[in-house]
């Protein structure tokens, strides 16, 4: 059996037919395409969404930890003995009773100028405090991080001087000396964890296990920044006065300023300012 010839008039509608059949194939396969892409673009997008949304509520639900020992306007207070203040605990006046001058320092482990007040003040603020002559509260901030390539100093140490007042707080007052004695270089990484904790050792805390394990996994970073926030946005509670950066020092709310820039960290000049604060 032969097949006709189709006629020049049946060859251009059959070729019109096949080419409108190879149009929609074309067509149906672009679609899909489309289709593939936009499930493609809107399925990360929904990953995305769901990544930002499970971080955000990631972020709502973790609990910040809050110290229970920092408890005067998150700073801990030291007294007779060198004994702190604790929610179980007050230590017991000194030879002038309760009513003694309140000694409050704002400052950063990584501030230089802190160290300058605190190195030659130190021995005199300990006399004072352990013989109940007056009380100190410190209050550790954390703003210098960041100022040199890696440096988290500033928060780490905060950080372990807090791991200390939660964990043995009456070796708090000596951690917080020595760490000023060990002071970096500003904007330098500083001693890592290991020697953080070997500091609070010399230091002589107890728990020290609880302690490695708090320092190591920056238990308190988060409070941390929250506190050193508020404290560079709002006034000292129960003054008027705003930090102008570290050491803030105030005696009873009364802020320690000098005329002369070097008498600030002169110990008879400190001296002279608690005398009159008492006076008042």
């Amino acid at each position: 059996m032969t097949r006709e010839k189709q006629t020049r008039s049946e060859q251009r509608e059959a070729a019109r037919a096949k080419a409108k059949e190879l149009r929609e194939q074309h067509k149906k396969g672009e679609q899909r395409k489309r289709l593939a892409l936009q499930f493609g673009v809107g399925g990360a997008l929904v990953a995305v969404v769901a990544l930002v949304a499970f971080a955000l509520i990631s972020g709502a639900n973790k609990e910040v930890v809050v110290p229970k020992n920092m408890m005067f306007n998150d700073g801990i207070k030291i007294g007779t003995n060198l004994e702190a203040f604790t929610a179980d605990y007050t230590p017991a006046p000194g030879k002038a009773g309760a009513n003694v001058p309140n000694i409050q320092i704002y400052l950063d482990y990584q501030c230089p100028v802190c160290q300058a007040f605190e190195l030659p003040n130190a021995s005199q603020i300990e006399s004072w405090v352990k013989s109940g002559t007056a009380t100190v509260e410190i209050h550790p901030i954390s703003f210098l991080d960041g100022r040199g390539s890696p440096n988290e100093y500033s928060s780490r140490a905060a950080n372990a001087a807090i791991c200390v007042a939660e964990n043995s707080p009456n070796s708090f007052f000596k951690f917080s000396g020595l760490l000023f004695k060990k002071q970096p270089v500003e904007g330098t990484a500083g001693p890592d964890n290991n020697a953080l904790f070997e500091t609070a050792k010399e230091a002589g805390v107890l728990n020290e296990a609880e302690i490695k394990d708090c320092i190591d996994e920056k238990r308190y970073g988060t409070w941390i920044s929250d506190i050193t926030t508020k404290a560079l946005n709002e006034n000292v509670p129960g003054t008027q006065y705003k930090l102008e950066g570290t050491p803030f020092v105030m005696i009873n709310n009364q802020v320690f300023k000098t005329e002369v820039n070097s008498d600030f960290f002169s110990p008879a000049r400190f001296a002279q300012f608690l005398q009159s604060s008492v006076v008042n």
